[in-house]
């Protein structure tokens, strides 16, 4: 289950990335909002907690620009949360930092380009190897601060 989430600036695009997604056979649990004026931490929060209460594998944070809710959701323990505007940046974040939340922005990025970059983050691996020792080093300093 793939959770995605938006504040009110990003409707359009979360629509618009859940039904591609769900067309290409992800199961997508849509937290909102539709419409509704909110927060983008508030939103962060709520899609964060769905993913580390594993009732969720992946998200996707939609606001203005990505930024907001990136900051928002990396407060989180055990988010790796990353802003995604290109293939290259989306493919590797996946690869080499196992992120597991991606951000983007509604008014930064086209909708066919969100869509693109939201497939490639939910299909590209994990490689693991001599990455894990530095996702371990990143959730080494989570752990003390």
């Amino acid at each position: 289950m793939i959770a995605i989430g938006c504040d009110h600036a990003a409707v359009e695009m979360k629509n618009t990335v859940r039904d591609y997604l769900t067309e290409k056979g992800f199961e997508m649990k849509d937290l909102g909002t539709n419409g509704e004026p909110c927060d983008y931490p508030d939103m962060a929060e709520k899609l964060c907690a769905e993913i580390t209460s594993g009732n969720c594998e992946k998200g996707i944070l939609i606001c203005g620009t990505g930024i907001g809710m990136s900051i928002a959701a990396n407060k989180i323990k055990g988010i790796r949360a990353a802003l995604c505007a290109d293939s290259f940046s989306t493919k590797y974040t996946r690869l080499h930092n196992d992120a597991n939340v991606m951000c983007m922005g509604a008014r930064t990025l086209g909708q066919g380009l969100a869509c693109e970059l939201a497939e490639i983050f939910l299909t590209t691996e994990f490689e693991g190897g001599r990455h894990q020792r530095r996702i371990d080093l990143i959730s080494a300093i989570e752990a003390k601060n």
